[in-house]
């Protein structure tokens, strides 16, 4: 398999010959906008201003979009998919290409979108001999901010993967990892804050747990140093891991940068 970094927790999956677009938040730098006016309240004032995505794509976005098989949204956020003012998402993206989403409610925002072919991802979903698991997310350690979901890949000719999407180290996720024993994991772990709902994804400590839980997978860390609410940039995770002991463990790809498992 191959696991391209794209920014923030977009990423090109390679898999099993067919090639899956997760969370395709395409905006230009600065473009989804700020905090500043909406109903979600930073912990650090200076967040309040800074606009997002904080990066540009590494490449163009036709090359980003070249030969996806199909989209997967793990939950309909605006840095997981690009958002319109009148609630409609996924401007740039192919509607005839199949998306699969978490539940129904984000299925009819992508349908009345225009998206052609949508499915709800279930325990049984299959992909053109390609088993997708949807798994369960927490995410908010105070309440959570929305649903979320993660995301086992499964066929005979790969290694397992699982992709966690929008969530902190809890029981949900320590039962995936049990169940599955994926060989390859995808954290999003810029520890993410918002006042009401406290630390939104993964931060060191987690993925500390996730490496203690699966000793023999490999780590991969996305979803960093691209929204105004991060508690931890690269730099700083390095940092982090280096005092735990398990920089080893983990890989942390630039954005465009790919991983091969």
């Amino acid at each position: 398999m191959h696991i391209q970094q794209i920014r923030n927790a977009m990423i090109r999956i390679a898999y099993a010959e067919k090639t899956f677009l997760i969370d395709p938040w395409l905006a230009a730098k600065g473009a989804t906008g700020t905090f500043a006016g909406l109903p979600f309240r930073c912990l650090h004032p200076e967040q309040t201003n800074i606009a997002m995505p904080m990066a540009a794509l590494p490449m163009p976005v036709e090359k980003i979009l070249h030969h996806v098989d199909a989209y997967i949204v793990t939950h309909v956020h605006p840095d997981h998919i690009d958002m319109a003012s009148d609630g409609t998402v996924g401007a740039p993206l192919d509607k005839k290409t199949p998306v699969f989403v978490q539940n129904k409610e984000d299925a009819t925002t992508l349908r009345r979108s225009g998206f052609a072919a949508v499915t709800v991802l279930t325990e049984v979903t299959a992909f053109e001999g390609v088993r997708l698991i949807k798994t369960p997310g927490q995410h908010g350690t105070i309440k959570p901010c929305g649903p979320s979901c993660g995301v086992i890949f499964e066929h005979p000719s790969e290694g397992t993967l699982y992709v966690a999407g929008d969530t902190i180290w809890y029981e949900g996720v320590a039962e995936t990892l049990r169940q599955y024993h994926p060989d390859v994991i995808v954290l999003n772990a810029c520890a993410a804050e918002l006042e009401d709902y406290g630390r939104l994804i993964m931060d060191d400590h987690d993925v500390e747990s996730v490496c203690r839980a699966c000793p023999d997978a490999r780590i991969v860390i996305s979803h960093m140093d691209n929204v105004a609410h991060a508690s931890i940039t690269r730099t700083g995770m390095v940092e982090r891991l280096k005092r735990r002991g398990i920089l080893d463990r983990v890989i942390m790809p630039d954005d465009g940068e790919t991983c091969t498992f």
